[in-house]
């Protein structure tokens, strides 16, 4: 926790500013050192400190941005065996390069394919393949609403798992969203209502997962401890002034029987069907091209909505 002295940095780019100065200085010998400083520089690090003033970043950032800088160094390699340069890459190259490559592979890098061809390190007139999305199998609205029931028994397991895939199946939150979470974003008002910060304005949240929320809120875990006492998060982890891990949390929900990817996109899906996109984007913390391009593929009828402010 922060103690007012000094800005408040984020862990997990820290994490990713500590790993690529060893894995530079383990490559000093390299002959594209230079570049994938550049990159490292110039593009990684820019990108992940402009999310970083915007939201915590997840755990998963650090995975990411390590494979990003690996597979760039590998693809350097490849070309060097090739006995071509950067500069003279050419579509049969990027093309043999995917052929040869597995999927998860193409993903790590095309931010860097992406940079240099903006920077002009290569022709820009390169065309990248399109990349497949996984998904696993969709959730329908029925089997949604059965888990839902499921997590809101007081049989199915711990309070705050019932809470935390309460707020994937309702509100459609990420694990590594849902630990952010404090205290004082659980608002319970005069009037008896309870709403959930989770983008502007807070979320009404309904009855009977207002119960399970503010129960979730007043017996926490991992209080016990003197490091801790005075811990904000909603789901304090074991660490000293760290909140539960986005895995452990994911892990919890799963032990429910409920598949957090699936139910997170069948609870967007549903939302963009009842309210436009950009709202249900601002109201839950999304990016406006997500839920606009849920609300394209679920057959939304709010194309035409504008998102100005309506008030009169």
């Amino acid at each position: 926790m922060s103690c007012g002295l000094l800005p408040e940095v984020d862990k997990h780019l820290l994490h990713v500013e500590s790993w690529l100065l060893r894995r530079l200085a383990e490559l000093a010998d390299q002959g594209h050192l230079p570049l994938l400083q550049r990159f490292a520089t110039w593009h990684q690090m820019v990108k992940l400190r402009e999310r970083a003033a915007i939201r915590p970043l997840a755990g998963s950032t650090v995975v990411h941005a390590t494979q990003e800088f690996n597979r760039t160094h590998e693809f350097l390699l490849w070309l060097t065996q090739r006995q071509r340069s950067l500069d003279q890459l050419g579509q049969n190259d990027v093309d043999l390069w995917h052929a040869t490559h597995k999927p998860h592979e193409h993903r790590s890098l095309r931010a860097f394919l992406t940079w240099a061809m903006r920077t002009g390190r290569t022709p820009r007139a390169l065309r990248l393949p399109r990349l497949n999305r996984v998904e696993g199998r969709p959730l329908t609205q029925h089997r949604r609403l059965e888990l839902l029931r499921r997590a809101l028994d007081e049989a199915a397991g711990p309070v705050r798992s019932r809470a935390a895939a309460c707020l994937m199946l309702l509100y459609a939150q990420p694990a590594s969203r849902i630990v952010r979470l404090t205290l004082d974003d659980v608002v319970h008002d005069t009037d008896g209502q309870v709403l959930i910060r989770l983008g502007d304005p807070p979320t009404p949240v309904p009855a009977p997962f207002s119960d399970l929320l503010l129960q979730a809120k007043a017996e926490r875990t991992n209080m016990n401890t003197a490091t801790n006492a005075d811990a904000r998060w909603l789901f304090p982890g074991r660490r000293a002034g760290q909140p539960l891990h986005h895995r452990s949390l994911a892990d919890l929900v799963r032990d429910l029987g409920i598949p957090g990817r699936a139910a997170r996109t069948a609870a967007l899906r549903q939302l963009v069907l009842q309210a436009p996109a950009p709202v249900i984007a601002r109201a839950l913390g999304f990016h406006d091209k997500t839920t606009t391009r849920l609300a394209s593929e679920a057959g939304g009828t709010w194309s035409r909505y504008a998102p100005n402010d309506h008030a009169e």
